[in-house]
């Protein structure tokens, strides 16, 4: 008899119950004299809506979240939780919403730099005639710490608590994510021509080995990635290379993928064949993929997509600013697509605001088709949480507000004047919410931001030293 996928995902929410219910068991109040000491947890965070994102649980109005040794041990009611645990803090919830913290899928973090400085341009002129030459000439390891400190600043107040990251220097990179408490899959740049750094594609894909083989990330946040570029500026061969390795070493792979028309044109003309079936010949496919953009599937490749379990991670405010085009997600997803959102990198956004995102998704796909049914809120807030992190491969982890997985999550106000009146929470979490509106982001069961106050980064000093840098960018452009 064939097991369906709704057999499936029975036995799977089942298993997911019997573990949340043994968890839960260790925690609750047990008699004697051991009975304070059981149920003390680190921080109890509280919240007018609990928004799980988990697939079989409601909303829980009034509810709260336990959390010890930085994984949440129980979601119920004030009430419930209340009787059955001590904190030693307590995060108030009144007028707050609290969910899974969000999920970027793919974003080029330390570009925040360039934010701004080339724009309204086709993707390739962009790429070649400015990013490519002013990377060359700016990025070094300071402009990686400066950038991904004021990237990180940027996702903290936006309430992006796990993102994937392809940029240069990810050894740098991984230091400021230590410091300042985000989550991230970090994937070190490998591309066929020289770049920061490296002379070429030996030198950097070598550098790559060694940070995904030896890169140890002392709190667990942080995963080391391959991160090829994208089938046009890597070679077959050297594709083949980070497949096998990937496969050897157990790692993802991050990459472009079908993003543009104009990298369609020069994969048909060197290969005769589309982006996604080069790769797939090459064997890339057969690892853990996260790929992002994927604005130009054919229907026979989005079935390849599902068949493969391949992250697609749709970027939409990068891909209309570039005019790559509005990818077919609505469609990736009836075919079972592991889809989650980013923002690219805000050189191309030119923001890390995930709700716009959010926002964004919702709305463009159903003026695209005529219908506005399709990409319901309840669907797009799944792609930025608990899907997001199915889609890069996290979603053992992060993404629901579960019994046994980490606790990452955020609260955000409802106070503002575009928040009232309330009839549906996840409605104004699509359409309603701006990153402004986050006031908590929890990762690991740490505090990074309470009431509005980042509490890892000092705003002042990386703020000066980001202009700083801009000032010399500045400079730079001036003289084109």
């Amino acid at each position: 008899m064939p097991v369906t996928k709704n057999f499936r995902r029975e036995l799977l929410s089942s298993a997911r119950k019997l573990v949340s219910a043994f968890i839960l068991s260790l925690t609750l109040p047990a008699s004697g004299a051991y009975a304070e000491e059981v149920k003390a947890v680190d921080l109890i965070i509280h919240g007018r809506y609990v928004v799980t994102m988990a697939q079989d649980a409601p909303v829980i109005e009034h509810g709260a979240v336990a959390v010890r040794d930085g994984i949440i041990v129980a979601v119920g009611s004030d009430r419930e939780i209340a009787e059955a645990f001590t904190a030693e803090k307590h995060i108030a919830g009144k007028d707050r919403i609290l969910l899974p913290g969000l999920v970027n899928g793919h974003t080029h973090t330390a570009m925040v730099l360039f934010r701004g400085m080339a724009d309204d341009l086709m993707l390739m002129e962009w790429l070649q005639d400015y990013i490519f030459p002013m990377e060359g000439q700016f990025v070094d390891p300071e402009f990686i710490e400066v950038g991904m400190n004021l990237a990180c600043l940027e996702m903290i107040r936006g309430g992006t608590t796990t993102f994937v990251d392809m940029y240069f220097y990810p050894g740098k990179g991984a230091d400021v994510i230590e410091a300042c408490g985000l989550r991230a899959i970090m994937g070190s740049p490998s591309i066929d021509f020289p770049s920061p750094g490296f002379t070429g594609w030996d030198d950097s894909f070598a550098a790559a080995v060694t940070f995904v083989k030896d890169r140890k990330s002392p709190s667990g946040r942080i995963t080391p990635a391959f991160a090829p570029h994208a089938p046009y500026t890597v070679s077959p061969e050297h594709l083949t290379q980070v497949a096998e390795m990937a496969r050897e070493l157990k790692a993802p792979i991050t990459i472009h993928l079908s993003e543009d028309r104009a990298e369609l044109v020069q994969i048909m003309d060197r290969y005769q064949t589309t982006p996604i079936r080069h790769v797939e010949g090459l064997g890339l496919l057969d690892n853990r993929v996260i790929a992002a953009h994927v604005v130009h599937p054919t229907a026979e490749e989005i079935k390849l997509l599902a068949k493969y379990k391949i992250g697609v991670i749709h970027n939409p405010t990068s891909n209309l600013k570039t005019a790559a085009g509005v990818s077919p997600v609505p469609e990736m997803l009836k075919q079972g697509v592991l889809v989650g959102l980013g923002t690219d990198g805000a050189v191309s956004n030119n923001d890390l605001d995930m709700w716009e995102e959010i926002r964004m998704a919702a709305l463009i796909h159903k003026g695209v088709g005529y219908d506005a049914t399709v990409m319901p809120a309840k669907t797009v807030l799944d792609m930025a949480t608990r899907g997001g992190a199915e889609a890069i491969g996290l979603g053992d982890q992060v993404g629901e507000l579960v019994v046994g997985k980490r606790a990452d999550l955020i609260q955000v106000d409802l106070s503002g004047p575009h928040m009232t009146p309330l009839y549906d929470v996840i409605s104004h979490l699509v359409y309603a919410v701006k990153g402004s509106d986050v006031v908590t982001t929890i990762v690991d069961g740490h505090v990074l931001m309470e009431d509005g106050k980042v509490l890892t980064l000092d705003a002042e000093d990386i703020r000066r030293k980001a202009n700083e840098i801009a000032a010399r960018i500045a400079e730079a452009l001036n003289k084109k």
